[in-house]
């Protein structure tokens, strides 16, 4: 049986500098539930250290968290990268941290870095430099997640930084994709239009929430189960499986 699932796939949380004080796990929750939405997609830069809070605080709300991470590859292109469990996000944190550069995080330049519980209280600082490039070439992080059973979208293509497009400026042709994400406030007619690259590909709308109000329920999925592999075949359009963005 198939079902019909409304989700955000880019959601930041007080672990991401540039987010709001206000994303924490409880008030996420809260506003997916308000928007209708069945699943989320919990991505701060370059960290899963507060994946396992989201999915505790969503216990019993009907809302499905996969948990990942929005790494930056030396190209500084910004991609989503998905899982099904937190255990799985938390060894390609692994991997990401050792592929980023041992800086101090600048609090007063780029903002705290916040590990929080479920409930939204305070745990510890992660005082690494989270904001910044990894070492990874793009080819690479998505290799790497889908060796890890993953899911990885380039983000936000077009947007004019830290994209796909506004950095590369083409698709790498032996890049296996199944779908790229464009900007919450665009229409997808119009993105195939003024970029000829990604026509062929199917496409997501996220919010790339850094706060509450930018969290949105665009993209609808119809699937068996709130899952990488079911999420993919949608994105393939295989099966009997879609996707829409409204």
């Amino acid at each position: 049986m198939f079902q019909y699932v409304l989700a955000d796939l880019h959601i930041h949380t007080v672990l991401s500098p540039c987010a709001e004080v206000e994303m924490i796990p409880p008030l996420i929750i809260r506003r997916a539930r308000e928007l209708g939405l069945g699943l989320i997609g919990i991505t701060d830069h370059n960290s899963a250290e507060n994946v396992a809070a989201v999915i505790e605080a969503a216990q019993g709300s009907g809302i499905t968290v996969l948990p990942g991470i929005e790494v930056q590859t030396r190209e500084e292109v910004h991609v989503v990268t998905l899982f099904d469990t937190a255990q799985q996000a938390l060894v390609w944190q692994m991997e990401v941290f050792n592929h980023l550069p041992n800086l101090k995080n600048n609090e007063d330049h780029f903002g705290a870095q916040f590990v929080v519980d479920a409930s939204g209280e305070y745990i510890r600082r992660n005082e690494r430099l989270l904001a910044t490039s990894t070492d990874m070439s793009l080819e690479m992080v998505v290799a790497m997640v889908q060796d890890l059973g993953g899911l990885a979208l380039p983000a936000h293509v077009d947007r004019p930084s830290f994209s796909l497009l506004a950095n590369l400026g083409f698709v790498p042709p032996d890049l296996d994709l199944p779908a790229v994400e464009i900007l919450c406030s665009s229409q997808e007619s119009e993105v195939r239009q003024r970029f000829p690259q990604i026509r062929g590909f199917t496409m997501v709308s996220s919010g790339d929430a850094h706060r509450l109000s930018e969290m949105v329920a665009r993209t609808i999925f119809k699937i068996a189960a709130p899952t990488v592999a079911e999420l993919v075949l949608a994105m393939r359009g295989e099966d009997g499986r879609w996707v829409e963005i409204y």
